[in-house]
């Protein structure tokens, strides 16, 4: 489970040193979701939008592409990651980047009326805390566009290596905990976003390939991959000796079994939620 604080040391570390490869997994969902966020954000003429765990700035800098005029507003809890976005904004006039927990995050000079995230909702202590926070600091009207995964068992990348681990290094969360799938339950999310105060939410189900592993040794690559970011990062951490050997064979043979094309890629299932703020 990846909590809040983990994501301000190493987590964070992690994904910025892994940006390149962790932006790769999520190409598939990337497009469909800027197409929809830049849809309304023209629908309902955008002037301010907030990136929510903007991590490296891809979410960021392509929705500057596609809403001319628009200022945005990457916020994200790790300093490593919004030095990167930073860097490759490179001072762009309408961008702008903070060091910030979205759940806590208030600016007066900046009143978002979209606010948008690319899986970056899913690690709040208090969702019902933190969404409601993120509504009353956006203007009336303002709507609210994020992903999330769907189930453990439809994102294939997650099961699979779940079931390859020794069983004392796979706790199973608690529903809801946060965490990468605390946001599979549509019927959960439905009710925090209520709960919060937003209106008209509606989920839309998105499957896409998982891209793990490419280039001149796909199978490679997507072990060096997963030894660094998801499940089987956290279980090498607490393994050593033989489990640690048989876990990397089997590791080795779920990836190979997965290549295809000249990459390394698993099923993989999302939702796009939205909704909005009332405006009076």
């Amino acid at each position: 489970m990846t909590l809040m604080q983990d994501w301000q040391g190493k987590t964070g570390d992690v994904w910025a040193d892994e940006w390149l490869r962790t932006d790769r997994t999520f190409e598939g969902l990337h497009r469909l979701l800027i197409d929809r966020a830049v849809d309304i954000a023209y629908r309902n003429d955008v002037r301010a939008i907030l990136d929510i765990g903007c991590g490296a700035g891809s979410t960021t800098l392509a929705l500057a592409d596609g809403v001319s005029g628009a200022r945005l507003l990457g916020i994200d809890i790790s300093e490593a990651l919004v030095g990167i976005s930073r860097a490759r904004a490179g001072g762009a006039p309408r961008i702008a980047f903070a060091v910030a927990d979205a759940s806590r995050w208030r600016d007066p000079a900046f009143v978002p009326d979209m606010l948008f995230s690319r899986h970056g909702v899913m690690f709040f202590d208090d969702p019902v805390a933190a969404f409601e926070n993120l509504r009353q600091s956006a203007r009336p009207g303002a709507s609210l566009i994020f992903s999330c995964f769907r189930s453990v068992e439809e994102n294939r990348w997650a099961s699979g290596i779940g079931a390859l681990l020794p069983d004392m290094t796979a706790p199973v969360p608690p529903p809801g905990a946060p965490g990468p799938f605390a946001f599979a339950d549509p019927a959960h999310v439905e009710h925090l976003l209520a709960a919060s105060g937003w209106t008209q939410a509606a989920a839309e189900p998105v499957d896409f390939p998982y891209v793990a592993g490419a280039g001149h040794d796909p199978v490679a690559d997507a072990m060096s991959y997963f030894q660094r970011i998801g499940p089987a990062a956290r279980a090498l951490a607490s393994i050593s000796g033989e489990a640690r050997a048989t876990f990397l064979r089997r590791l080795q043979d779920f990836c190979a079994a997965h290549l295809a094309g000249g990459v390394v890629r698993f099923p993989a299932a999302a939702w796009i939620w939205t909704a909005r703020k009332a405006s009076a």
